[in-house]
């Protein structure tokens, strides 16, 4: 059975050492000195690696059951829950006005990386009810809030976001589930939903869907589209559960991974749902969710990287294979793996994504705790900015590695009792849902280059610049300031050939949006290490910390700046040849 151990001092590392959050203006920041993380994130380490983590290939061999309208989770999945919100785990960031603990989202974040890695399936179903937590929150009524937060805070009620219909994927302009208003002040909710991730199970007593669906008088397009609340069992006044309503599940989805979430098809036939936000506003609404949501899944594309990575890296320890063209280094009959460099190399590829990803969701959580508890809105353009990058290439990449480390098991990886090809499994759906990753290179390039006149790329821009400036005298940066400023110049480069030709062809743009997003993600990577070059360095001299964690972690960087920043060039020049070699062909050729 795989392992899984939490990476708790690479995690203070960068909480502490990187980003030195104590020295954050943001309030409850002040609170998080390094022995307080460290307590948090020791026992979400436990729950996660004791309980969560011995879950998982069960939940990936049982899957889910629909049984008489009642989606049943796999053995265990019961118990788990009810240990995750007697922790209160589900509730760390919520506002205490409603039940939580109002901790910062980046420690949210950072026990998230824990619970996905050790249980991705699992941890979905508190993991939409956030999402739904935070859309009330942000757009319910006074008496919306005091009904469903507390509940969907402690996750004795849980949550999930409806867009999805057979017909409508990403361009919602389609949808056909109607709202009809009716004289109480509630809609009837009438259609059909797809790919519902939590949709129905049994590990809550109520489920709060939320639900886009057309209200009359809203117009064409997207425009007209409202979001509602709509219960399972209907909320009674005293709180009490009262009648069930008319939404059901109708079918569970077979699916490639993430077996352990019930993924369902949704039916509302005239189920009853109120008004959430605005009418006729329920995009913005939704988005709350949305946004939130596209960073927790750049989040499971690493977190299924860091464990997959995990266990390559045990495996590759402890299998005996071949000899090291070196010279012999054990005495048995073969060397382990990794001797051989090859595996090294594999290895230094997953180790120098994963930890260098950690930094860069770390960093985009703790621009949304600024952006909210400071109202900080340079904070809040550059998230909006980078939670396309975040989504997109960070569960590109973490699939490619969670694929590399079923590699170096070769044979072993590719049977189901080692546990490596559920990771890949898994992983896979990171880069589909919430926006499949081509959508959110069209949104990155369509849209969050030109928000605000360009001014959050230009921040960007300045942040790199500034740190290159500012260290350009450190002899520890020798070998990151150049690559970074290299790779920086190329995704200034790729953004002036947009400027330049978008314009006049917008498929100029287009064509490049995929590579131009892999660019600025190597960019993000780039900036990641060399800064926590610095930090490792800067500890170092101060004769503090592990010296040996410190050195490998300066080691690492300097190989993803050497072997894998470089890779900015290519993407770069894919995007300067335009659309014409994508375009060449007419449909009917292909």
């Amino acid at each position: 059975m795989p392992i899984y151990n939490a990476p708790v001092a690479d995690m203070q590392f960068v909480l502490h050492d990187v980003l030195k959050i104590t020295e954050t203006p943001a309030p409850g920041y002040q609170d998080l000195d390094r022995a307080f993380t460290a307590a948090v994130l020791e026992e979400a380490g436990k729950l996660s690696s004791e309980v969560l983590a011995p879950l998982n290939l069960t939940g990936d061999m049982q899957g889910c059951r629909l049984e008489n309208g009642v989606v049943r989770t796999p053995d265990g999945f019961d118990r788990a829950f009810a240990a995750m919100r007697e922790g209160g785990w589900t509730a760390l960031d919520c506002d205490p006005e409603y039940g939580g603990q109002g901790l910062p989202y980046l420690l949210h974040s950072a026990v998230g990386e824990m619970f996905v890695s050790a249980n991705m399936a699992f941890n979905m179903y508190q993991g939409l009810t956030h999402g739904a937590y935070s859309a009330i929150h942000a757009h319910g009524t006074e008496e919306q809030k005091a009904t469903y937060l507390p509940k969907l805070a402690s996750c004795e009620w849980t949550g999930t976001m409806n867009l999805t219909e057979p017909h409508a994927g990403t361009d919602l302009g389609l949808m056909r589930t109607k709202a009809e208003p009716q004289a109480d002040g509630s809609y009837l909710i009438t259609g059909q939903k797809i790919f519902i991730s939590a949709g129905e199970h049994d590990l809550a007593d109520n489920i709060i869907h939320l639900v886009l669906a057309k209200a009359p008088g809203g117009g064409e397009g997207t425009k007209g589209i409202s979001l509602f609340i709509v219960p399972k069992f209907l909320v009674n006044e005293d709180g009490s559960l009262g009648d069930r309503n008319a939404v059901t599940c109708g079918k569970l989805e077979e699916k490639m991974g993430i077996h352990g979430n019930a993924t369902c098809v949704m039916n509302y036939d005239g189920a009853k749902g109120w008004l959430l936000g605005d009418l006729h506003k329920g995009m913005r609404a939704m988005f709350t969710m949305m946004n939130e949501a596209r960073l927790g899944v750049g989040l499971q594309g690493y977190a299924q990287a860091v464990v997959a990575y995990q266990n390559a890296l045990a495996y590759a320890k402890d299998r005996l294979q071949g000899r090291a063209v070196s010279g012999t280094t054990s005495n048995g009959p073969a060397d382990p793996l990794i001797v051989h460099p090859d595996i090294r190399r594999s290895l230094m590829d997953q180790k120098s994504f994963v930890e260098g990803a950690r930094a860069f969701t770390f960093w985009g959580a703790h621009l949304i705790d600024r952006s909210h508890r400071l109202n900080d809105a340079d904070a809040e353009g550059l998230v909006s900015l980078l939670t396309p990058v975040i989504k997109g290439f960070l569960t590109d990449k973490g699939f490619e590695m969670t694929v590399a480390a079923q590699q170096v098991y070769g044979g072993h990886g590719y049977i189901e009792e080692w546990g490596m090809s559920q990771f890949v499994r898994d992983a896979r759906i990171a880069m589909i849902y919430e926006g499949a990753n081509g959508i959110q290179a069209l949104d990155l390039v369509g849209r969050k280059l030109a928000q605000d006149g360009g001014r959050h790329v230009m921040g960007f821009f300045e942040i790199v610049k500034s740190f290159i400036k500012d260290n350009a005298d450190n002899p520890a940066l020798e070998g990151f300031l150049e690559p970074l400023k290299k790779a920086s110049k190329d995704l200034q480069a790729a953004a002036m050939f947009f400027m330049q030709n978008g314009m006049k062809n917008p498929n100029h743009a287009l064509a490049g949006s995929y590579d131009f997003m892999h660019l600025f993600g190597h960019v993000c990577l780039g900036l990641m290490w060399a800064q926590m070059a610095k930090a490792a360095q800067a500890a170092l001299d101060a004769g503090e910390g592990d010296v040996d964690f410190l050195r490998t972690k300066i080691a690492t960087g300097r190989y993803y700046m050497q072997r894998h920043l470089p890779a900015t060039g290519m993407h770069l020049a894919r995007i300067e040849s335009g659309a014409d070699p994508v375009m060449s062909l007419e449909a009917a050729d292909f």
